[in-house]
């Protein structure tokens, strides 16, 4: 890419050999190269602004926000927002069109607003299915830039963000830094060797798009003559771009480079970029695209996408307090938001950098009602989009059952309304449980609806031996573990018939190593299902281990055991629930005796195996063994409730509850509690916004 220098020239008699092209020329004999210039310069990407040259001051530029936000995190969305609010700003959201609950939120943002810069797009086509990857990604972005510059609200630079950025610069110097540098597009270059790049991204590979998955379908050959370029697709790009990339009557540059990126994968990632260094607006291309990236490869980059693409990709980690440092350090560079930030994982990142950013809000944030607590809904019953686990609204609704009969009322019928994960002081506390009765009342014979929500914890059935007292931190079974955050994302606990357990350990830093430990994982009937192997070394005493079952797991309270050197050191229990929902609709008769009666002899235990373990399992006598019944277990409708209530209660504890309405219970009001989903939270009010 460079020319090399005058010094190694070699003399033209070292030009000694025919050229295979064309023999009335000679090139370089024996390791010997001649150097043409071509006349394409090597690109060089513009250097951003930090003062003004002029002596007039910059007037200040509109940031138009396009928001693509996915999940249940309304209420970080809502405090994004809240933090990045101007009046001369606009703010367009773009909702996953699967997801019911957080366009519903987002709807309520938007009527909150009544100085109409904050829109979320509504209509036929506007709203787009968008998958990791996904061509539709593309497609997303420049029908939102399209409406965006069709709103009256005039803006200079449209930034894009996702429910998990933040910033972390104050809105002043966001705005301070876009004045200095209007006109020139801020997009990040992926910093290899070209060809390297296209491999590793897969651009040479021709990828369909259908049924919400990226079908590699072969190779192809990318156009001649086109620079490629790309890398992230986190930009902030210049209203001019914006206006002539999504023109709906593009020039031909962008009208064939939108062919070419509708068969890509991760297109966004290229196509703004490739646009910018082919286009009349090569010379406002700025390599920086504002954003610091919390990349951990090695935790990133496990092919979690592979369920929705046929391709291994990265992604990147949620901050952590300890990471901090890292976000100051970046005072002095070009750098005003940050990503991924989560608040189920760890809130105290987004206080400390909001503390950091407003120190004079302090007082007032601090001392707020619901600082340091967090809500997320994981279920709404209006919600059709997308299918709640089975499991997780079986366990729900009998809930909701059990707390009713706990205040011992006479209801005639049960709605559970909404079920939200409750964290404080960045922890996960527990679930709350939000339904209500209609209650017949005896006295004035009439019915009325009662609302309730209560606070749920789950039983921790974990205990060691007397010998290892303080050897084990955690032992836990749940389904969706996150290998890169290492937790799981299934809040409530829900396991039903059609899981994958994971077994999450953790020991003591103070555990003699190397030590081999064997997990025991034992049906409800008391049988052998599988065996799993751990060595615990030094660096190795956090980790997680999936057994191996059939696809049908039999329900009924699990047990695990842990044996280390012939000894059973520690135990734990978990409930693998019966259904009493399928795909959302209450289970039919039919349906329940498959899912909820299977009887489970199809392990891949071997008979050696059995005869090795079956001495310490029949020592064990801690739990009532139950025998396999065909005849009498064949439990539906309200005996396949109260089946699934025992063991429920088993297995949830009912803490909390508060009335939502002024009816007849004597409970604490809701609103007035520091834990319900109905109590003040602070950080996602954004009634006063607008």
């Amino acid at each position: 890419m460079e020319k090399p220098s005058q010094l190694k020239r070699l003399p033209d008699s070292s030009c000694n050999m025919k050229c295979s092209g064309n023999p009335k020329y000679s090139c370089g004999g024996y390791l010997t190269i001649n150097v043409f210039w071509t006349g394409i310069q090597r690109f060089k990407a513009q250097e951003a602004r930090n003062a003004s040259t002029d002596s007039e001051i910059e007037k200040p530029a509109r940031i138009a926000y396009l928001l693509t936000v996915n999940g249940r995190a309304s209420r970080q969305v809502k405090r994004l927002i809240s933090i990045l609010y101007h009046p001369s700003h606009f703010f367009y959201i773009h909702v996953d069109a699967r997801q019911d609950y957080l366009y519903r939120e987002m709807l309520q943002v938007e009527k909150s607003c009544k100085t109409n810069n904050i829109i979320v797009a509504k209509g036929e086509n506007l709203r787009q299915a968008s998958i990791w990857g996904g061509a539709s990604l593309l497609t997303t972005l420049l029908k939102s830039a399209q409406q965006m510059l069709a709103h009256h609200h005039y803006w200079d630079f449209l930034v894009n963000l996702s429910e998990s950025d933040f910033p972390i610069k104050s809105n002043t110097q966001v705005t301070q830094f876009l004045s200095l540098n209007k006109g020139m597009n801020f997009v990040k270059s992926h910093g290899r060797e070209v060809q390297r790049f296209i491999t590793k991204q897969g651009l040479d590979k021709t990828f369909v798009e259908c049924e919400t998955r990226m079908w590699r379908i072969g190779d192809r050959k990318l156009p001649d003559g086109i620079q490629i370029d790309g890398g992230s697709d986190w930009v902030a790009l210049s209203r001019e771009f914006i206006e002539y990339v999504a023109n709906p009557n593009p020039d031909a540059l962008v009208t064939d480079l939108l062919k070419v990126f509708k068969y890509t994968l991760l297109p966004a990632e290229s196509f703004f970029h490739t646009v910018l260094r082919n286009s009349k607006f090569c010379n406002t291309y700025i390599d920086n695209n504002l954003h610091i990236t919390n990349w951990k490869r090695k935790l990133g980059c496990k092919c979690q996408y592979k369920a929705v693409v046929d391709w291994c990709g990265c992604s990147p980690n949620d901050f952590k307090l300890e990471d901090f440092s890292r976000i100051r350090n970046t005072i002095d560079r070009n750098l005003f938001f940050a990503r991924k930030f989560e608040s189920t994982i760890d809130q105290r990142i987004i206080d400390r950098v909001e503390e950091w950013l407003y120190p004079e809000r302090i007082n007032e944030t601090v001392n707020a009602k619901g600082y340091d607590t967090y809500w997320q809904s994981l279920y709404h019953a209006a919600d059709l989009s997308p299918l709640t686990d089975d499991a997780q609204l079986t366990i729900s609704n009998s809930l909701a059952r059990l707390i009713f009969r706990k205040l011992s009322i006479n209801y005639k019928y049960i709605r559970l309304l909404e079920t939200t994960a409750y964290f404080r002081q960045n922890q996960f506390v527990g679930i709350l449980i939000f339904a209500e009765a209609t209650i017949q009342s005896q006295a004035i014979q009439q019915t009325y609806i009662e609302r309730i929500e209560s606070l749920i914890y789950l039983r921790r059935n974990f205990s060691t031996s007397k010998e290892w007292l303080g050897k084990i931190q955690s032992l836990s079974v749940n389904t969706d573990y996150d290998q890169k955050e290492k937790t799981f994302r299934n809040l409530i606990g829900s396991i039903g018939p059609y899981s994958s357990p994971v077994l999450l350990y953790e020991f003591d830093i103070g555990i003699a190593t190397p030590q081999n430990i064997s997990i025991l994982w034992v049906d409800p009937y008391g049988r052998l299902a599988d065996v799993n192997y751990i060595q615990l070394e030094e660096m190795t005493l956090t980790g997680y281990v999936k057994p191996q079952f059939t696809e049908h797991l039999v329900v009924g309270t699990w047990h695990l055991f842990l044996v280390a050197n012939s000894l059973l050191v520690a135990k734990t229990n978990f409930l693998v629930t019966p259904l009493a929902y399928w795909k959302n609709k209450r289970i039919d008769p039919k349906r329940a005796k498959e899912v909820n009666h299977v009887s489970g002899d199809s392990y891949h235990i071997t008979e050696e195996m059995n005869k090795k373990w079956s001495h310490l399992l029949s020592s064990i006598n801690f739990y009532e063994r139950t025998t396999f019944n065909t005849d009498n277990e064949i439990k539906v409708n309200s005996d396949l409730d109260q089946w699934i209530d025992k063991l429920v209660q088993e297995h949830y504890e009912i803490d909390k509850i508060c009335n939502v309405n002024n009816n007849k219970l004597k409970l604490e009001k809701c609103i007035n509690t520091y834990w319900s989903s109905l109590s003040p939270d602070s950080k996602a009010d954004i009634n006063n916004l607008c």
